[in-house]
């Protein structure tokens, strides 16, 4: 049984595996950090939040300094969606923001009596991009 967690993440309930919703791509084990499996890319904050005034006449530009934020995007390392985002420290290690309990979400499911997102193979998306 596949249960949706979030808009592209899904749990194995059987393999007990963290999936990609987009491709089918088996991220890592549910016991631990989906984060673990995506790609990340370590943006600089100043491309999302560019400086509002002159930066060679202000010390503060109302622009996220990048020596004391970062801003990490994951993404699923085999069709590239971008799974989640999170503004850091630099050098924190990535933020465990789902641990889920598996035998409680197992038996939840099972009293439902049916399957939540069966697997149909990979998904099939349509030209804008959303799965379908």
């Amino acid at each position: 049984m596949k249960v949706p967690m979030t808009e592209y993440l899904r749990i194995d309930l059987e393999t007990e595996n963290w999936e990609c919703r987009v491709c089918n791509h088996v991220v890592g084990s549910a016991k631990g950090n989906y984060k673990e499996g995506l790609l990340v890319h370590n943006r600089d904050p100043r491309e999302i939040h560019p400086p509002i005034i002159d930066p060679d006449k202000y010390r503060f530009t109302f622009s996220p300094d990048p020596e004391w934020v970062r801003i990490l995007e994951y993404c699923c390392p085999s069709c590239g969606t971008q799974v989640e985002t999170e503004y850091a420290i630099p050098g924190h290690p990535p933020l465990f923001d789902m641990e889920v309990n598996l035998p409680a979400l197992k038996a939840q499911w099972e009293a439902r009596g049916k399957e939540s997102e069966p697997y149909a193979g990979p998904a099939v998306t349509t030209a804008i991009g959303h799965n379908h």
